[in-house]
């Protein structure tokens, strides 16, 4: 690992364009990542950072620092060629959708991701599928390089990690979890207002619009499974952005018999974005036959059905899992 991130340094140092890819529909993973790594870059290296989002920028994770620095990748040159290109919590290079050309355009291409179906498409490629959040590799990363972690960075890396472990409850917090979180404190960070901030800071009609969507929830094989689905109808009556479907997946999973729940959503071409969350079910061998991937008890697709085929399909596929 040494001579991979001395590599990465180098390559960091000797680049005069450098561009940081986050997902389409970024979480806070994603974005706290890419202000943490674009605040290191600047203040150690000296070197100007493109921050890009793909899709719609969340309102939601505007208290975080820097985050307005954050560019659309509609507004860059399509024929620009970076020098390095960094895709972070980016699972597949498909995640970066009309940024993937100019990712694959750039000199040299690095890849820093959690996810354990990522296959390695960087020219340097740090993949860590143990890690509760790309937020702990990055940190790791800092420390290595024996770089000072300043407060903005920390308070990056905390969102990233308070996210991606649902608020330390899901399956990957783990004791090191916990003393990164405890380090991240001693930096200066609030538990308490980053906690308030990304989650209980939702506007009324996010809160109608979900309340809507859990309500119209449907349950197969004796409630074991948990299925809603959500039109551009639905979203257009609430005004709703696709912020608003964030974290409605983790509230069906909550009820007591269901194993695995799922959101599908219709997208604006017409096909079918869908969120997956399990219990006990790796779901990874589901998402994987829709061209898909995520972790063993979180992960996504996009069926390029439209929703009520789409529907039927993937609760055939669930149903099939489970027997």
């Amino acid at each position: 690992m040494k001579k991979i991130l001395k590599e990465l340094k180098n390559e960091i140092e000797k680049a005069e364009s450098i561009i940081i890819f986050s997902h389409v529909s970024p979480d806070g993973d994603t974005l706290g990542s890419n202000l943490a790594l674009s605040f290191v870059i600047e203040q150690y290296f000296n070197k100007k950072v493109d921050s890009v989002f793909v899709g719609a920028l969340p309102a939601l994770y505007s208290y975080l620092p820097n985050y307005n620095r954050f560019k659309d990748v509609q507004s860059i040159d399509k024929d620009k060629k970076y020098d390095l290109a960094i895709a972070v919590d980016v699972a597949s290079k498909d995640r970066m959708v009309s940024g993937t050309s100019i990712y694959d355009n750039a000199k040299f291409k690095v890849n820093i991701d959690h996810h354990k179906t990522n296959v390695g498409y960087g020219d340097i490629n740090i993949i860590d599928g143990s890690a509760a959040c790309v937020g702990i590799i990055l940190f790791q990363i800092f420390k290595e390089w024996k770089f000072e972690i300043t407060k903005d960075v920390a308070r990056c890396i905390y969102t990233s990690l308070l996210t991606d472990t649902g608020g330390f409850k899901y399956e990957n917090t783990t004791p090191e979890t916990f003393m990164l979180a405890a380090e991240l404190v001693r930096l200066g960070v609030s538990p308490t207002y980053e906690f308030r901030a990304c989650y209980e800071t939702k506007p009324q009609s996010m809160v109608q619009f979900q309340a809507y969507v859990v309500s119209n929830t449907l349950f197969y094989n004796d409630g074991k499974i948990a299925f809603s689905k959500i039109t551009r109808s639905d979203m257009s009556k609430f005004n709703a952005t696709d912020e608003y479907t964030e974290g409605i997946v983790e509230i069906l999973r909550t009820s007591k018999n269901v194993e695995i729940a799922a959101i599908l959503k219709e997208t604006k071409e017409g096909y079918t974005k869908v969120s997956l969350r399990s219990k006990t079910v790796d779901l990874t061998s589901i998402v994987i036959e829709f061209g898909g991937g995520g972790h063993t008890f979180a992960a996504g697709c996009t069926i390029k059905k439209p929703i009520a085929i789409s529907f039927d399909k993937l609760l055939n596929r669930v149903q099939r899992e489970l027997e």
